[in-house]
């Protein structure tokens, strides 16, 4: 399974998302990019104590550009925000069915049929440039996602939800 985790910069939300799958759930291929990243950029402080500090490695990361390819590749492709999924999908169309936001994603995985959110409701606010109670904040509500994701995707019922995407 190669799941890839989109946001803005590719320094805070995507890569903690990459690094916490990449731990809870070691048979998937997580990786990440931004739509608007620096490449070779390194993880936002912040982020990266707030990684390590839920168990992540934030070590040896480099900050990747969206492209299209990279959506292709993917089996799943998980925005921190509607805007990221709505790139995703602009870059290549024909994956469509497997863009999703990251909390639209685990909410939808849950099975049983519930009602609209919010619009904003399956967003992740970007952190950057914020205070640390925000990026902890951003850095917890991830690690809530992810962790959900990780037993949606070990188990067979999200097998089958995958499948009916592909």
């Amino acid at each position: 399974m190669r799941v890839l985790f989109v946001c803005t910069g590719n320094i805070c939300r995507s890569p903690m998302a990459e690094r916490l799958l990449a731990r809870m759930l070691p048979g998937a291929a997580a990786a990440s990019a931004g739509t608007h990243a620096r490449p070779g950029s390194p993880m936002e402080p912040l982020a990266a104590t707030q990684l390590a500090a839920l168990g992540g490695d934030p070590g040896g990361f480099a900050a990747r550009r969206l492209e299209s390819a990279a959506v292709a590749g993917a089996d799943l492709v998980l925005g921190m925000a509607r805007e990221h999924r709505e790139a995703a999908v602009r870059l290549h169309p024909a994956a469509m069915a497997r863009c999703f936001t990251l909390a639209e994603y685990v909410r939808l995985g849950g099975g049983p049929r519930v009602p609209p959110p919010a619009p904003d409701a399956d967003d992740i606010a970007d952190p950057y440039g914020r205070p640390e109670d925000v990026m902890h904040a951003c850095a917890d509500r991830i690690a809530r996602q992810v962790s959900e994701l990780a037993r949606l995707l070990g188990s067979r019922s999200a097998e089958r939800l995958f499948a009916a995407t592909r």
